[in-house]
């Protein structure tokens, strides 16, 4: 009897750690979108070089999208917050999940950078890059949200972020 006794609260104890491990890892996924740092959208501050380019391209020009900027402006937090330039931050971080959960229209891309000290300077970087070039000329976007965050904690290198939707 008291083997089925230990057995079963080694039972229980397993469970508890499982559980308590389940929480801890969802706890790591997807960061919630709140601002750490000093940060602006810059949204605005970009769309005219975009559809500049676009107008070129023969596109349709690129208006802001609520969404998208909110959405920016949390992605370039969360990397300023982490000190690192990447679309992924955290276990189990998704750009898809992060999309829908702020209700940006899909489909949608991201463009990041780091260390410049303007738009106009984020946007040549992303300009010159061909893949980046080629989110910002996409057929099927038609709204934009771009956004820069600073932080202490990383040296206040400013971070940046743009999302392109379907809005």
């Amino acid at each position: 009897m008291h083997d089925q006794t230990v057995l079963a609260s080694r039972r229980t104890f397993l469970r508890a750690g499982a559980v308590f491990s389940l929480g801890l890892l969802a706890s790591c996924g997807t960061p919630k979108l709140t601002p750490s740092g000093d940060g602006s959208d810059q949204t605005e501050a970009t769309l005219g070089y975009i559809n500049a380019l676009r107008k070129q391209k023969g596109l349709q020009p690129l208006v802001r999208d609520p969404a998208a900027a909110q959405a920016a402006l949390s992605q370039a937090s969360r990397m300023a917050k982490a000190g690192k330039m990447s679309h992924l931050i955290g276990l189990g971080d998704s750009f898809l999940s992060r999309m829908k959960s702020g209700g940006v229209g899909l489909p949608a891309a991201e463009n990041i950078a780091m260390g410049q000290d303007s738009a106009e300077r984020a946007y040549a970087a992303w300009f010159n890059s061909p893949k980046h070039l080629e989110n910002m000329l996409g057929p099927n976007y038609s709204g934009l949200g771009v956004g820069v965050m600073r932080n202490p904690a990383s040296g206040n290198r400013p971070y940046w972020a743009m999302v392109l939707s379907a809005s």
